[in-house]
């Protein structure tokens, strides 16, 4: 059995890989949320004039949701390299990829020159783009996950996961400027050039993270040091227990992600249809991201104390409980005053999101060094798919209610599934990484207990 990533403090190489962790996480979501934030006051450079708010929304909504899309496939390919060739060589090729799919976004023409061609390849660069970052946390979340000693492992995942509103809060940040400098009207500074400094910004900031790795971080010993690399990782996930244990974590990312798009990505532009000005969505999209990251290191730290399975049971019930409420009430009448709106925001994308701060260490632990990676970015990508075409499924149910409270629909639905997810899954919290393929419980008495499939 490997000590590495078992031992009581975390190595001077552990520690660079966990700082690697979180500012790619951070430049990912940096990128993830670059259309949301960024693109949303300058949508009209890219579309014509005439289209109703409805199809407007939904439309930039489905150029968000193509990168989202390509996560699972790039999970699928850079999880299965990862496991192969290892973890460092793997993420430094999908940071290139960023980088590159962010530069070209940035240097688009718009609708009066391309006409839909502008949009359109925007949407594919997206796409591409979300191969890309699909492999970027596959393989530094993993490889950080593998140097953590195992009884710190929930709030160093926290801390990881934190990056994903730290992105968020430096787009948002970016953004707030550039409107406070610039108009967002169809013929602005901002709608023609200024959104295109987000991209830049974020082209380059991948870019550093490509040389941190190339020159900072080491390759995960217990990686190197497993057995059967020269096996087929994909095969051996999709068979016996280690499918088992898939399923579970696909139900809970499939539950998590019709939150994120449900209400995270849905937000802007429903706020929009109410009137809310550019400015004001941008600024409490930041606050909340602000409030987002003590509440994930705080999620990873109690999930630590008292459990995974616990931790992420009572985060379910509250989404589909508590959040709604609260979702209805701000766009009831929270969006009329600018105070409300802000605190309306920031409740319930703390209350819905902080699961994500347990994340990162509850489904590495789930599955053996030999799978880690492949199973951690599909289980994490792959819950993404049938929530990605909530734009549509909002469409539909707004044939029985208003649009903008359709939400409210997918954030119950997703509450439910992450308890039910919760609670069929293991307690995990106490696995101990071996080289070996296979986890193991540490017992009181040092002897292990395999976790297999367990499922209670």
């Amino acid at each position: 059995m490997s000590e590495v990533g078992n031992q009581e403090k975390l190595s001077p190489q552990g520690r660079k890989a966990f700082l690697g962790a979180y500012f790619s996480f951070t430049v990912d979501m940096f990128d993830v949320y670059l259309p949301i934030v960024a693109l949303t006051p300058a949508m009209i450079y890219f579309q014509p004039s005439t289209l109703s708010p409805t199809i407007a929304t939904t439309l930039f909504y489905l150029v968000f949701i193509l990168s989202m899309l390509g996560r699972p496939v790039g999970s699928f390919i850079f999880g299965n390299l990862a496991d192969k060739i290892g973890r460092k060589r793997t993420n430094q090729t999908s940071l290139a990829g960023v980088a590159l799919c962010t530069l070209f976004m940035a240097l688009l023409p718009g609708y009066s020159i391309w006409g839909l061609w502008g949009i359109t390849i925007l949407a594919i660069l997206r796409f591409v783009s979300g191969i890309f970052m699909g492999g970027v946390y596959t393989s530094a979340n993993t490889l950080a996950m593998e140097y953590s000693p195992h009884n710190k492992r929930g709030p160093l995942g926290g801390f990881i996961n934190s990056g994903a509103p730290t992105g968020n809060l430096l787009i948002s940040l970016i953004t707030s400027a550039l409107l406070v400098t610039m108009s967002s009207s169809s013929d602005s500074i901002y709608t023609v050039w200024g959104w295109r400094i987000p991209f830049l910004i974020g082209a380059f900031l991948t870019f550093v993270m490509y040389i941190y790795y190339s020159r900072k971080v080491d390759e995960s010993k217990v990686w190197k040091e497993s057995v059967n690399k020269n096996s087929s990782p994909l095969k051996e996930l999709f068979k016996g227990d280690n499918f088992k244990q898939l399923l579970q974590v696909l139900i809970l990312m499939t539950g998590i992600w019709f939150t994120v798009n449900g209400l995270t990505s849905a937000l802007p532009g429903i706020l929009k249809i109410l009137g809310v000005n550019s400015l004001d969505i941008s600024n409490a999209q930041l606050l909340a991201s602000l409030f987002s990251i003590p509440a994930y290191l705080l999620a990873g730290l109690i999930s630590q104390k008292i459990g995974r399975k616990p931790t992420i049971s009572i985060l379910g019930i509250i989404t589909f409980t508590i959040v709604p409420i609260l979702y209805f009430w701000m766009l009831k009448s929270g969006f009329q005053n600018t105070i409300t709106l802000n605190i309306l925001v920031v409740l319930v994308t703390v209350l819905s999101q902080s699961v994500f701060g347990v994340l990162t260490a509850y489904i590495t632990e789930r599955f053996h060094t030999g799978v880690r990676a492949s199973g951690y970015g599909i289980g994490y990508s792959f819950g993404i798919i049938i929530p990605a075409f909530s734009p549509f499924y909002m469409l539909g149910l707004s044939a029985f209610m208003p649009y903008i409270y359709t939400p409210v629909v997918l954030i119950v639905i997703s509450g439910i599934l992450i308890t039910i997810a919760a609670l069929i899954g293991p307690e995990t919290k106490d696995v101990v990484f071996n080289s070996s393929n296979n986890n193991s419980i540490q017992e009181a008495d040092g002897t292990g207990a395999d976790l297999g499939a367990s499922w209670n």
